[in-house]
């Protein structure tokens, strides 16, 4: 199954420079939050599949809206393509911003998940908008949830993907790794990857 990730940064070759070859053979999208909703409604018109996506922390506010003929995972398990996907978007708390949790917020917010989780059997997919404690976070407001590896640790899905942490950030930027039995990658700006 082909899967294409995007996070945090709209790319003009999907938005710009868009044609339909981008997006063929794309079984699922999957965002990873803060991108534009017209971004994702644009891709949502031409891609001719589900796209499935959490906020992240500067999604939100007054006067941000919903990307149409998107599903929005937050806080829920949403199945597509046989694929079970738990979402759970934002970030580590550092101001008083929408979408922004402590670790024991997200804590909570995982344990009401629990329900769906096990009449599903377990999820394959943990869709987030920051990384997992110790897998490629950052500090401060880039700091990752230990919540997520427990989840990981409990659940072990094929494949957590995040973004938050921009390749721009980073000179040793790392796309990919592993944590445990899951593949870890994380989708700033737009990678595909096959699952």
């Amino acid at each position: 199954m082909k899967l294409m990730i995007l996070s945090d940064e709209e790319s003009p070759a999907l938005w710009d420079y868009f044609t339909e070859d981008r997006v063929s053979g794309i079984d699922l999208i999957l965002s990873c939050g803060d991108l534009d909703p017209d971004y994702l409604s644009f891709l949502a018109t031409f891609y001719h599949g589900s796209i499935v996506y959490v906020p992240g922390n500067h999604d939100g506010g007054p006067n941000k809206r919903q990307p149409d003929g998107c599903i929005c995972a937050d806080g829920r398990l949403v199945v597509q393509k046989g694929l079970r996907i738990v979402g759970l978007g934002g970030c580590i708390r550092y101001n008083r911003g929408e979408h922004q949790y402590t670790e024991s917020e997200m804590r909570r917010r995982a344990w009401r998940l629990q329900p769906q989780i096990w009449r599903h059997q377990g999820f394959d997919i943990l869709l987030t908008h920051a990384p997992a404690k110790g897998c490629g976070d950052g500090s401060g407001p880039h700091a990752g949830f230990s919540t997520f590896c427990t989840l990981m640790d409990r659940y072990q899905p094929r494949l957590m993907v995040h973004g938050h942490l921009h390749q721009r950030y980073d000179p040793n930027f790392q796309r990919e790794r592993r944590y445990g039995a899951t593949r870890v990658v994380n989708g700033c700006g737009w990678v595909v990857i096959e699952l």
